[in-house]
């Protein structure tokens, strides 16, 4: 009997090409992949690449060529088309425990050699002026709140209340900050990225699409090399951008609103657990839990879900139970929320036309006068940015704006996001949204979502106690 083996293909030994080969190989090959991998050579794999993953579309081989790859000194509305695709990993500079310099943002290509390049520069440096400005009356309320221990030394004090005051002070900074974050995907995840960032309505995306192809080709010369914007997508956004809809945009104060839902979801999670671990059809494990009493499903469900711990993964078969959601969010939360990319989201474009958050911070540390100027700053800027181009427009929104985002999840991820983002530690914009949504749900399925291990507050505790309310 031949023994087990588990080891590694390394990238400091392979590229990734020849390790994708190595591992497509094993399908119609005998040989160990140490054998496989030891009879290629970048030239073969390239081969093997251009015959069947570019002839034949195998392109599932592109899947285990991995690429770790830095985007430096981008802005936070171009990561945004960066961290849009589900398969891939990200870490992103912070708003919650480092500071903008005042020289950290971009200026938009579209607007080099505009009439209103000059007003841009003037309104975004007003706006970093002002978070600049913010940060010390805010720190000093939150040192008299959270005065230092015995024998703590500053840099350790600062580092404990860092997030308690930085964080309020970014509700300030535009969509035009710079930061930076790390991506590590497969190959055909950067393949696909590419083409949507060479498809992009805005100049910096499809610049940055360019470069990413040119270094993706350093280490996987074959597989990222066709990637080309992709006329569907362009024609498609530019024919919906300037479609006429005559739907009337009404304002609400209605900012999180379960629109759909399945009505039957708990009965298929319960239905399809027993199916599970069952041999009959599904149909009649859901006509058997339909026919049971509320207590007799209860007990179905403290099956599935009692023994659940807090950081443990609920089974699969959540998944059959989902959820869509018209929520109004500020940007701030939003940049949170995005990660969650188990979920369906539709955002809408980054506007100043639904009104901003105001952090209660600001207010009580007597910012709330230059934090309301700074923001209709902003409405004004970007209003004459709209009627030259919407999507340049957005450069200029800070994160205290709301925006409109249509989510679309199951149940296991509800359980995932509520979990995460109603801890203590999470930002109280998403917090807030956590806990509405979740209180949504329990409205309509209370057999399940009882089981969601929350922090023990409510959203309209959360928004009294952080936010400035008119």
């Amino acid at each position: 009997m031949p023994e087990r083996e588990i080891y590694l293909l390394s990238p400091r030994a392979l590229s990734p090409e020849t390790i994708a080969v190595a591992f497509a190989k094993t399908s119609r090959s005998p040989e160990s992949f140490r054998d496989i991998a030891a009879e290629l050579s970048d030239e073969s794999s390239a081969k093997f690449h251009e015959k069947w993953v570019v002839g034949y579309g195998h392109a599932s081989v592109a899947e285990h060529a991995v690429l770790h790859i830095a985007f430096e000194n981008v802005s936070r509305i171009a990561i945004e088309s960066i961290e849009g695709n589900r398969l891939a990993s990200y870490t992103e500079k912070s708003t919650r425990y480092q500071r903008w310099g005042q020289d950290d943002f971009t200026i938009p290509p579209e607007l080099i050699g505009h009439p209103l390049h000059d007003e841009y520069v003037e309104s975004i440096r007003y706006l970093f002026k002002s978070y600049a400005d913010s940060l010390t009356p805010v720190q000093t309320l939150i040192f008299e709140r959270f005065p230092r221990r015995d024998n703590e030394k500053d840099e350790a004090w600062d580092r404990r209340i860092r997030s308690k005051y930085v964080d309020v002070c970014r509700f300030i900074l535009p969509a035009s900050a710079l930061a930076n974050v790390g991506m590590t995907a497969n190959a055909r995840v950067i393949e696909n990225m590419i083409r949507k960032m060479l498809s992009h309505e805005l100049s910096e995306v499809r610049e940055i699409g360019e470069k990413t192809k040119e270094v993706s080709k350093a280490e996987t010369p074959t597989l990222v090399k066709y990637a080309d914007a992709v006329p569907y997508l362009t024609e498609t956004i530019g024919e919906l951008n300037n479609r006429q809809l005559s739907i009337v945009n009404r304002q609400s104060d209605d900012w999180c609103k379960l629109v759909d839902f399945d009505i039957k979801g708990e009965i298929k999670v319960l239905a399809a657990a027993l199916y599970r671990f069952g041999e009959m059809a599904f149909a009649d494990a859901l006509s058997y839990v339909e026919s049971l009493s509320y207590e007799e499903k209860a007990r179905i469900a403290d099956s599935l879900m009692g023994k659940l711990g807090k950081f443990d993964v609920p089974l699969r078969e959540l998944e059959y139970c989902t959820y869509t959601f018209d929520l109004v969010m500020d940007q701030g939360a939003y940049a949170e929320f995005k990660r969650h990319r188990m979920m369906t989201q539709t955002p809408q474009r980054l506007t100043t036309r639904l009104g901003y958050a105001t952090p209660l911070l600001l207010t009580e540390a007597g910012f709330g006068p230059q934090y309301e100027a700074a923001m209709e700053s902003a409405s004004r800027i970007f209003e004459k940015l709209y009627e030259f181009n919407p999507n340049v427009a957005q450069y200029v929104v800070p994160n205290g704006f709301n925006r409109r985002v249509l989510a679309k999840f199951n149940l296991r991820e509800a359980f995932a996001f509520c979990q995460l983002r109603t801890a203590a530690n999470a930002h109280f914009s998403i917090r807030r949204m956590a806990q509405r949504m979740h209180e949504e749900m329990m409205h309509v399925h209370p057999l399940l979502t009882k089981y969601m291990k929350l922090n023990d507050e409510t959203w309209s505790s959360v928004e009294k106690n952080h936010f400035t309310i008119d």
